[in-house]
């Protein structure tokens, strides 16, 4: 989905199911930067779990897709 729609999937997901367990599947992080719980996987494999903060922290993979969508590059910046 576009951008626009993409966010007012996730702004009806927060009001009309604030207390329910969501499985979100997305390549766009925007899309689920605000979770509780990101598993990132690669080849088929969980190869990190955390919060937004801990995976840009810790995770070169989760780090490097965030900044190229951010239109920084793939470099972290401090």
């Amino acid at each position: 989905v576009d951008t626009r729609t993409d966010k007012k999937i996730r702004l009806a997901l927060k009001e009309y199911l604030p207390a329910t367990t969501k499985l979100i599947i997305a390549q766009r992080i925007a899309s689920v930067e605000g979770a509780d719980l990101l598993i990132i996987m690669e080849g088929g494999s969980i190869v990190a779990a955390g919060t937004h903060e801990e995976l840009l922290a810790g995770n070169t993979i989760y780090r490097e897709i965030y900044y190229s969508q951010n239109n920084q590059g793939g470099e972290h910046r401090a």
